[in-house]
């Protein structure tokens, strides 16, 4: 096992300081998130990454969408393997982007954010600051995935009147095979 602690700097992982180094599968992360498809697909990478830069891991988690306030991105009710992402929002950034690559940049950012939620940090500002480090990490600087995480996932929507928008409610429904199961059983 490793000690990981959070300071002010960033992540610090068995006395070596995380934040500012690139792993040597950056261009792997890249093309992975530019070509992902639906949400189990940047749920991967999300897992992926989190567990390459932070070594940490959970499994059995479940992706909900619902039609929430457009100022809320996502949530993770803790407690839980639930995480409840915005539909509606995820579709005003599709129809505004119409670009795969942003899309699943702003979903990899909001999911990483709960994810770490999941993983048992709670406090935003941790979250947000270890939501850069592993996006820096993995995807370097100059990647739309670390802009988001150090600018916010909003900037895709900056200038569109969220408050004018009036999007229908629709029930809540899960994602299937959101996460792929990687374990055998146990007979």
């Amino acid at each position: 096992m490793f000690s990981a602690e959070f300071q002010r700097e960033g992540l610090v992982r068995d006395g070596e300081l995380v934040v500012g180094k690139e792993f040597s599968n950056v261009k792997s992360f890249r093309s992975r998130i530019d070509e992902a498809e639906g949400f189990s697909g940047v749920w991967e990478i999300v897992k992926d990454t989190v567990k390459a830069s932070l070594g940490e891991q959970r499994l059995g988690m479940l992706l909900f969408l619902d039609d929430l306030p457009l100022h809320l991105g996502a949530y993770h009710p803790l407690g839980t393997n639930n995480i409840v992402l915005n539909r509606s929002l995820v579709n005003i950034v599709e129809a505004v982007t119409k670009s795969r690559r942003l899309v699943n940049a702003f979903v990899y950012s909001l999911l990483t954010h709960e994810y770490l939620h999941a993983l048992g940090h709670i406090s935003e500002a941790e979250v947000r600051s270890l939501v850069y480090d592993v996006s820096r990490a993995c995807f370097g600087d100059d990647h739309i995935v670390t802009t988001l995480a150090e600018k916010s996932p909003w900037v895709l929507i900056k200038g569109i009147p969220l408050s004018t928008i009036a999007a229908p409610k629709q029930a809540m429904e899960i994602v299937k095979d959101f996460e792929k199961p990687n374990q055998g059983y146990i007979v």
